[in-house]
């Protein structure tokens, strides 16, 4: 395959139609598709018929099998990576594989393809020609200190949240950027996709008395 060891194959984040056709012919041809959860993997492999060898990959391996994956790469073998949804490396296994993979002289290609940010912030309304993806916030320790840094930046401001956490970060994010714009996507490209614009404060208090299910992609308008 072109002498490529490493493809990174981003898959639907929702809708199985969201997938390419060069990514499909890549996930048939390579000798082996590195999952990070196989079962999950699974369901979209089995949709579109590939029967590609299939092994898990995933941060609580990836350093233990990192070495034997190399091997075979320098033996011939030709690897794509997927992960559960989205772009390899973007909030999930990737950059380490990848880095490895340079430092060895192995031929890394990686296929554009569905990233759940991009289509929450362009429909978000706020400026996308500059932006900051910050993925998720530190759980515990650093969090505050982040908050800290980015409330004085200026462009528009993404994140990852989980359902869960999803009402203490709009409560947390008026405390250190005051109550700006913001609008929260879930579920994006399922059957019960939603998008809500509003302040911190209004979407704080919508979520709190609706409850939340889903991923989420939270934007924030940068510092006026």
């Amino acid at each position: 395959m072109s002498g490529t060891s490493l493809y990174l194959v981003p898959t639907p984040i929702g809708n199985l139609e969201d997938i390419t056709l060069r990514a499909l012919r890549v996930l048939k041809e390579a000798d082996v598709i590195l999952a990070e959860d196989t079962r999950t993997s699974g369901k979209l492999l089995s949709h579109y018929e590939i029967n590609t060898p299939r092994q898990s990959y995933h941060i609580f391996n990836e350093h233990k099998i990192l070495g034997s994956l190399i091997k075979r790469m320098k033996d011939g073998e030709c690897m794509a990576l997927v992960t559960d949804a989205g772009t390899p490396g973007i909030s999930d296994p990737g950059f380490l594989l990848v880095r490895e993979c340079l430092s060895h002289d192995l031929k890394v290609e990686c296929l554009p393809g569905a990233t759940a940010f991009v289509p929450a912030l362009v429909k978000s309304g706020f400026a996308s020609d500059r932006f900051v993806f910050e993925g998720f916030l530190p759980h515990k320790k650093g969090r505050q200190t982040r908050l800290t840094e980015l409330a004085a930046e200026e462009r528009t401001l993404v994140f990852y949240e989980s359902p869960h956490r999803l009402v203490k970060t709009l409560g947390q994010l008026q405390e250190f950027f005051g109550d700006r714009e913001a609008s929260v996507s879930r579920e994006l490209t399922k059957i019960h996709e939603e998008t809500r614009n509003g302040l911190l404060s209004q979407l704080e208090n919508h979520y709190r008395e609706s409850g939340v299910k889903g991923e989420i992609v939270l934007i924030v308008h940068g510092k006026k």
